[in-house]
């Protein structure tokens, strides 16, 4: 007999499906390095570091995702990046 333990976890589907929401944001021949990285700062918490590296990724890569989470907390930011002028959505 076996001594191995066979441990299940239940997820529940809306759980599994919270943790893959991305907001990607995509280049443009419009906003500036400084908008795009003062706009991930204000609206996605991000250090100057951090917006700096995803400004560089989005201009060389043509996207870049910003930002993972709940959808009811992507939505608002997503929504803010749009209104500055940055091309973004949520997949």
């Amino acid at each position: 007999m076996s001594t191995k333990e066979k441990i299940r976890e239940r997820v529940s589907l809306k759980e599994v499906l919270s943790l893959h929401n991305e907001i990607v944001v995509y280049n443009d021949d419009v906003n500036t390095f400084d908008h795009v990285i003062d706009t991930l700062i204000r609206v996605c918490d991000h250090t100057p570091e951090q917006a700096e590296q995803c400004s560089l990724i989005v201009h060389y890569n043509g996207k870049c995702t910003v930002k993972t989470g709940p959808l009811d907390k992507l939505k608002p930011q997503c929504l803010q990046l749009l209104d500055a002028g940055i091309s973004a959505e949520i997949i």
